[in-house]
C-alpha cells in the first residue's frame, strides 16, 4: 500500500446525506476477486444511464471534476452494509482523501487498510468547502497527514484530529498484510518453537520426572 504524507488534490463535491456503501458498489460488482477493477463501477446506479452511458447530471460526470482525488462528502458518509469493496472503488477511482463530517465506523476503518484517509471537519467547515469547490473551477485541497491540516491557496487551514495508530499506518503505508508481516521474526521463531516435533527430545523436568 502507498504510503500517505501530504496529498494536494482537485476536490470533487458529493453533496448529498448518507451516502451508503450500496450506492458506492451495488451487490451485482461484488464477485471482482481483486481490488482494481472497481473504480468503473463506483457509484454506478448514479453515475450511468441504461447501457453504461454517462449521465451528465452526476458530479462525477463534469468535466470539471475530471481527475479528482479529494472526495469531498456530507454526514453519514459510508452508511449501510460493511462491504470493504466500497474504499476499494474510492481508492481504485483516484480518489486519496475523503472529506466529511462524519462516517459509518466500519466504512472508516476499511478506509485506512485502503490507503485512503478520511478526514472528520465540523459542519460548518465542510459548508464552507462546499461552496468554495461549487463557486471556483479547478478547487484544489492539500491535506497534510503529519501535520493533520486541510488547507487552500487562499489561507484556509483546518486542523483534524486522528488517532495514532490510524496515522502511523497511513504514513508507512501498512494494510493487514503489511502490519502481520512486521511480525515475521517473532512469527517464524514461533513457528520453529511449535512444529511437529521440535519438542520430542527436550529433556524431561526433573521435578515432575520426580513426581512420576
Amino acid at each position: 500500500m502507498k504510503p500517505f504524507t501530504k496529498h494536494t488534490g482537485l476536490v470533487l463535491p458529493l453533496d448529498r446525506l448518507n451516502v451508503d456503501t450500496d450506492q458506492m458498489v451495488p451487490k451485482q460488482f461484488l464477485k471482482l476477486q481483486t481490488k482494481q477493477g472497481y473504480g468503473r463501477v463506483l457509484f454506478y446506479d448514479w453515475r450511468y444511464l441504461p447501457g453504461e452511458k454517462p449521465n451528465p447530471d452526476f458530479v462525477l460526470n463534469r468535466p470539471r471534476y475530471k481527475g479528482a482525488s479529494v472526495l469531498l462528502a456530507r454526514a453519514g458518509f459510508g452508511c449501510g452494509s460493511s462491504r470493504e469493496h466500497a474504499p476499494w472503488a474510492i481508492a481504485d477511482y483516484g480518489f486519496r482523501v475523503v472529506v466529511a463530517p462524519s462516517y459509518a465506523d466500519i466504512f472508516y476503518s476499511n478506509c485506512f487498510m485502503s490507503g485512503i484517509l478520511p478526514v472528520i471537519l465540523p459542519e460548518a467547515q465542510i459548508d464552507q468547502l462546499f461552496r468554495q469547490t461549487e463557486r471556483q473551477e479547478g478547487y484544489s485541497l492539500t491535506v497534510d497527514l503529519p501535520a493533520q491540516t486541510v488547507s487552500d491557496a487562499s489561507g484556509l487551514n483546518c486542523h483534524f484530529e486522528i488517532d495514532e495508530f490510524r496515522k502511523h499506518i497511513l504514513l508507512e503505508g501498512l494494510d493487514e498484510i503489511g502490519l502481520t508481516l512486521k511480525y515475521e521474526p517473532k512469527i517464524s521463531a514461533y513457528e520453529k518453537a511449535h512444529r511437529p516435533g521440535a519438542n520430542m527430545y527436550k529433556p524431561v523436568d526433573a521435578k515432575y520426572a520426580a513426581q512420576k
